[in-house]
């Protein structure tokens, strides 16, 4: 078991817990460089990059990893953006953005020394030879969590190398519930996307997000039929239609407040198929019954 793997689990101590100091809205881009720049920096120091970004050697000199003798050209055919390379010299000047894409990447292209020799002379250090990426990018994800929870409003680095929002606390359960639904293609499948779509934080991504939802209880919506009343059942189509979500109508609320309206809708209908799966797989244990009743 590796040091990292005895890190004690993340909790609010007792002046959090107690009132007495607010839990605050999270560290600022200053701090959170900091932090990014101490965990890179024993990372690098401990080898994460040597595969692509080859190190120093007091004897050898500098020796070049995949990427090639110009690491700054490199990270820019990457990135797309020049000025992010060598990241002790840059990373003040990084924007949000930029720094988020430089741990994606990093993410991409850390590997763990599991193979090499160590060169006594001077203290220079381990030279690997063998890596195993996965291990370097499970390690990688957990140091950045580790401060990503505590940035803003909270974010994490995802199993695909995505940074995402946090959910809230109180919506956790219902971001990693399982969907009960035999039908892959059609709904598990959708709404696995939706979330992801929703947790990207673009506007457009989240209007996307909640469409998909509202398609997925269109799908739903003849099995739907055994387990709602007909007015529940329209009323869950007319919240996404007069938002401006599913359709384009002259009649349509488009002057919402987003960040607010497009946070209820989602997690909204996300409830809602949570509600409508269990009680459709409720009602295929129970067997035939009457219908409900359907109001008028």
């Amino acid at each position: 078991m590796s040091e990292r793997d005895l890190n004690p689990p993340r909790r609010n101590y007792y002046s959090v817990r107690s009132g007495k100091r607010p839990a605050g809205d999270g560290f600022s881009l200053a701090d959170f460089k900091r932090f990014f720049r101490a965990a890179f920096d024993r990372l690098w120091g401990d080898g994460f990059f040597q595969e692509w970004f080859g190190y120093s050697c007091i004897d050898a000199g500098d020796v070049n990893g995949k990427a090639g003798g110009d690491n700054n050209l490199f990270v820019f055919r990457k990135l797309r953006t020049l000025g992010l390379w060598p990241i002790w010299e840059k990373l003040d000047a990084y924007a949000e953005d930029d720094l988020f894409d430089m741990i994606e990447f990093l993410y991409d292209h850390a590997s763990k020394g599991i193979d090499g020799s160590y060169h006594q002379f001077n203290d220079c250090g381990w030279h690997y030879s063998k890596f195993d990426p996965q291990a370097g990018r499970d390690i990688f994800r957990q140091e950045m969590n580790e401060i990503l929870a505590d940035y803003g409003p909270g974010f994490e680095l995802s199993n695909a190398g995505e940074i995402l929002t946090l959910a809230d606390d109180e919506f956790a359960p219902i971001l990693s519930a399982d969907v009960p639904h035999a039908d892959a293609a059609n709904v598990r499948d959708r709404v696995e996307a939706a979330k992801l779509k929703y947790r990207r934080r673009a506007l457009s991504e989240r209007k996307d997000a909640i469409r998909d939802l509202a398609d997925v209880l269109e799908f739903l919506r003849a099995e739907a039929k055994s387990v709602l009343s007909s007015k529940d059942e329209a009323d869950l189509f007319q919240l996404a239609n007069n938002f401006g979500i599913r359709h384009h109508r002259r009649d349509q609320k488009t002057d919402y407040d987003s960040s607010i309206w497009l946070s209820w809708m989602f997690y909204y209908y996300l409830a809602t198929i949570h509600a409508c799966l269990r009680l459709i797989e409720k009602s295929n244990i129970a067997g035939p019954s009457s219908p409900t009743p359907q109001n008028s």
